[in-house]
């Protein structure tokens, strides 16, 4: 796929689709599958200062076209993944974007200065995830809180900071531009919308944290629109799109909205080769468009 070769944020990846974090573990896993090599890089799953169990169960519901996730961010923390995992993902060549969450201020800059000096290529700011009580999507529905979070990670590295922006909120332009001033390199969009579903037989939530992260196919349109106005807000810092890609079709929908890259999420849940074959889907709808190809591989947009 040496035709869709990408530049985000100074690094040359190799193509444009990168799996999402969350949905992908930490890659090694699928590298059984495929040469995980042959994606662009992918952001592996959310890592916060300590390790987390993640919510109660249940934490996942079916909705039409997608489902509805509250796991809370579990991960094994940022040692381990700085002793076990990076490690063999590096082993495996791959570029790698480092997830960062965090409950406040203080978690986020304590992972940030745990990753500065690491092997990790870029690191993605998570402040929009609808499954924790306190910090994540709540930093990134307030421009005034992510200015401040910002104005603290942004001299602690030199890595490509990426600001990964959630839906949730009136006007998504205003956010991404907070993010952009405090320094962002990169946003990605979006993250999931809240949602949750009732079981008839009893009144009540299905999801123990009554309310979860609804992503899929349903979140196509959602995250097409944010990248259109975020795009004609911000004409110049890179896009990464994301919400219910599950073909080459619907990620070049992605590119003429304005985004540099695209990661797959969900479908790589159900179908552990999706990202890989929505790169060849998307291959072969660029070997016709080499006016887009030609703009991507200079780190430009087709708006």
């Amino acid at each position: 796929m040496g035709s869709l070769k990408v530049n985000l944020c100074g690094i040359e990846l190799d193509n444009p689709v990168i799996p999402a974090s969350g949905t992908f573990g930490y890659g090694y896993e699928f590298a059984e599958l495929y040469d995980i090599n042959e994606l662009g890089t992918f952001s592996f799953k959310g890592t916060t200062r300590d390790p987390r169990f993640g919510n109660p169960t249940p934490r996942i519901a079916e909705c039409p076209n997608g489902m509805i996730n509250a796991v809370g961010l579990q991960n094994p923390g940022v040692d381990h993944y700085l002793e076990y995992d990076l490690p063999k993902l590096k082993g495996l060549g791959a570029t790698v974007i480092a997830n960062v969450a965090g409950h406040c201020d203080d978690d986020y800059a304590q992972v940030v200065e745990k990753l500065t000096d690491s092997a990790a290529d870029m690191l993605e700011i998570n402040v929009s995830c609808p499954n924790v009580t306190h910090g994540g999507m709540s930093v990134g529905t307030d421009p005034v809180a992510l200015g401040r979070l910002m104005d603290r990670l942004r001299p602690m590295t030199d890595k490509p900071m990426i600001v990964k922006l959630t839906p949730n909120v009136t006007d998504i332009a205003s956010i991404a531009r907070a993010a952009a001033e405090g320094g962002a390199d990169c946003l990605s969009m979006i993250n999931t919308l809240v949602g949750m579903r009732i079981d008839i037989r009893t009144g009540e939530p299905i999801i123990a944290n009554r309310t979860g992260g609804v992503s899929g196919p349903c979140v196509f349109p959602v995250g097409l629109a944010c990248v259109w106005r975020v795009r004609a807000a911000l004409p110049d810092i890179p896009i990464i799109g994301i919400g219910g890609i599950d073909s080459g079709e619907k990620a070049l929908e992605y590119l003429y909205a304005g985004a540099n890259a695209v990661e797959v999420g969900g479908a790589a849940l159900y179908d552990p080769t999706a990202p890989i074959r929505v790169a060849r889907e998307l291959e072969e709808l660029l070997d016709s468009r080499p006016e887009l190809t030609e703009k991507l591989a200079k780190g430009d947009t087709w708006r």
